[in-house]
């Protein structure tokens, strides 16, 4: 799901250094144990070079429905480049939480900030059986509380109008979301800073993360 809105220069951060996190710096304290809407326990982490195999796992057992719904269009395989792309992050400008259950990757979100402004934008995708267990609204709020910190002060999304899921997501999280329909795409901007509702969203869904065998840093 990408995403493009109106540009708010207001807050600026160094492109390489934040209050709390260095760029190419794994942030480790990033990472938790989060309970989904059904009761189980999974890992959420900040994604890394080396979970490439896993990525290209996790893409090739989507629905082509779940494909369409995020890219817009049929695709079924991630190019090398693309690949790349997607587990190299800055952990800054551009950051991306798995979620996992045991080895499995199960869902994927990630934002990327708008070079030059205070927005970025957002996208999550979940595989087929972990829908509906309330992890993209988890991804949602973990990518938040990790944006405004260092000035991202705004997201913003597209989505297919019939993703109701989706939208669900977005008008679920408790921020004051703003949309628009063009040729059957939604819109949708919103501030993250953290409100009495927002928080209520996610009251108790964090854990601190219990030993993981692939709980190593790069």
């Amino acid at each position: 799901m990408s995403d493009v809105t109106g540009h708010d220069h207001s807050v600026q951060q160094s492109p390489l250094v934040s209050p709390k996190r260095t760029a190419y710096v794994y942030p480790s304290d990033l990472e938790c144990d989060v309970t989904t809407g059904t009761g189980a326990t999974l890992h959420m982490r900040p994604i890394r070079p080396d979970d490439a195999d896993q990525l290209v796992h996790f893409h090739l057992n989507l629905s082509s429905g779940s494909i369409y719904r995020r890219y817009f269009s049929f695709h079924p395989e991630l190019s090398e480049n693309e690949v790349e792309h997607l587990t190299t992050v800055d952990y800054v400008d551009r950051l991306a939480f798995i979620v996992e259950d045991g080895d499995q990757l199960v869902a994927v979100g990630r934002y990327d900030r708008i070079p030059d402004t205070s927005e970025a934008e957002v996208a999550f995708l979940v595989t087929d059986r972990y829908q509906h267990h309330g992890l993209g609204l988890l991804l949602l709020k973990h990518l938040a509380d990790a944006a405004f910190p260092i000035g991202i002060t705004t997201f913003t999304a597209e989505t297919q109008v019939n993703n109701r899921s989706m939208l669900g997501v977005f008008n679920d999280s408790g921020f004051p979301v703003t949309s628009s329909i063009e040729d059957e795409i939604v819109s949708l901007t919103f501030p993250i800073k953290p409100t009495e509702k927002s928080r209520a969203r996610y009251a108790g869904r964090r854990k601190r993360p219990q030993g993981k065998g692939k709980g190593k840093h790069s």
